[in-house]
C-alpha cells in the first residue's frame, strides 16, 4: 500500500513527517532518505495498532486530494510503499484458487509496483474492507 507523507523542515530542525491518511502518525528524520524510512516504520506500527484494536485500516487518498489541505502547505510530498503482509504478528500460508489469468495480472502489478504478491492481496483485502464498512 503506497502512502503520501508530507515532509516539513523548520531551520535548526530535522525532517518532520505527517501522514495524512493516518491521524496520530507522525515520524522524523535527519535528512529526507532517513525520514521516509522512519515514516514506513511509523506507518507500519500505526496499522498494526489498528488491526489489534480491529479497527478498520484507511485507505490512502492521492496527493492531490490532500494538497488543498492549508496545513500541508510548503511542504515536500512523497510516496511511501507499505507491505502489509508484514503486519500483525506472524504471517499464516493459505492455499487459494485464482484464474491462472488474475495470477499473471497480479503478479506483474505487484513486480512493477514493488510489491509482493503476498502484500498485493493483503492490501486489496484491506481497501475492499473499508470501502465496504457500514
Amino acid at each position: 500500500m503506497r502512502y503520501p507523507v508530507i515532509l516539513h523542515k523548520d531551520i535548526d530542525s530535522d525532517y518532520g513527517v505527517t501522514v495524512p491518511d493516518l491521524p496520530g502518525c507522525f515520524s522524523a528524520g535527519a535528512t529526507i532518505d532517513e525520514a521516509l524510512v522512519e515514516a514506513v516504520e511509523a506507518i507500519e506500527c500505526h496499522i498494526e495498532g489498528l488491526l489489534l484494536d480491529q479497527e478498520p485500516v484507511p485507505v490512502p487518498n492521492s496527493i492531490e486530494y490532500h494538497q488543498s489541505n492549508p496545513d500541508f502547505a510548503d511542504g515536500i510530498w512523497a510516496l511511501v510503499s507499505v507491505d502489509l503482509s508484514k503486519l500483525s504478528g506472524k504471517s499464516k500460508r493459505v492455499n487459494i484458487t485464482v484464474p491462472e489469468r488474475l495470477l499473471t495480472i497480479m503478479d506483474q502489478y505487484a513486480t512493477d509496483h514493488g510489491e509482493t504478491r503476498s502484500g498485493l492481496i493483503a492490501q486489496a483485502t484491506i481497501e475492499y474492507i473499508a470501502a465496504h464498512q457500514e
